[in-house]
């Protein structure tokens, strides 16, 4: 009699991928982008409110233009990072909730290819609006800026992926939508206060000034600025870029470490 090995019902859970997979990758920012282009008011928060703001802002200021070119780069920068922020961590939250990230996990698809997939895809929105609402500060509403205005973009474009990052992040501790919006208070306007926008951060106490070096906002605020002054790439905006583009490279990364992996 041949002895054969009892089994015990159940299946060994397979090791979960983890180099990143390029086509694993671009099939999550294509089920992403499938997702948003059947739902047109998400898009317009993410491309039109920007721009919308933009434009309310220089003719509120009509009477003073002055006034526009001081804070309108650094509002370039500002507006598109809080509305990725907005979307992101409720469109994430969603799939946390639907159980839509639960079933992708059980795919042979790893937190890397998902995270890298959701950035892609809202970073893909984010060239948009960048694009869009610098062309519309500079070409159309007049903004005054001495130096390149596709170093205006650039930052801008790392602007709104920082708030995708963050929204992917934040979107773990939250249960519900509302508790998503209520993230907004403790993440974002923290640094909107404390980036140099309302005034220079060296006029601050020096308790909050130590706190806005640590901030990302503030980085991307004095990068706007760099561009609005100089007329050549300075040393100090490649560190202001250097410093947004790994905060959101840090921030992706502690998104990643969030997701949960259901085992059995």
């Amino acid at each position: 009699m041949t002895a054969t090995t009892p089994t015990t019902g159940t299946r060994p859970t397979p090791a979960p991928p983890r180099a990143l997979n390029i086509s694993r990758t671009n099939a999550t920012a294509a089920r992403v982008l499938r997702q948003l282009r059947h739902d047109p008011r998400t898009i317009a928060l993410m491309i039109v409110i920007p721009c919308l703001m933009l434009f309310l802002l220089r003719y509120v200021f009509d009477g003073s233009p002055q006034t526009f070119d001081n804070i309108g780069a650094s509002l370039l920068g500002i507006f598109p990072l809080i509305t990725m922020f907005l979307v992101t961590s409720i469109a994430t939250l969603r799939e946390r909730t639907s159980g839509t990230l639960e079933r992708l996990l059980a795919m042979p698809l790893g937190k890397g290819d998902l995270i890298a997939g959701y950035a892609i895809a809202f970073g893909t929105i984010a060239i948009i609006q960048s694009a869009l609402a610098t062309g519309l500060a500079v070409w159309f509403l007049g903004l005054d800026v001495i130096g390149s205005p596709w170093l205006l973009l650039l930052v801008a474009l790392l602007d709104a992926l920082l708030g995708t990052a963050l929204g992917l992040f934040v979107s773990a501790f939250a249960s519900s939508e509302f508790q998503a919006v209520q993230f907004m208070p403790a993440v974002i306007f923290p640094q909107l206060l404390l980036c140099g926008l309302f005034t220079p951060r060296s006029n601050m106490h020096p308790a909050l000034e130590a706190i806005s070096n640590v901030l990302p906002m503030s980085y991307a605020v004095d990068g706007m600025n760099e561009v609005l002054k100089h007329t050549d790439m300075t040393a100090t905006f490649v560190r202001d870029v250097l410093i947004v583009a790994g905060s959101a490279l840090l921030v992706l990364g502690l998104g990643a470490a969030t997701l949960k992996r259901r085992t059995a």
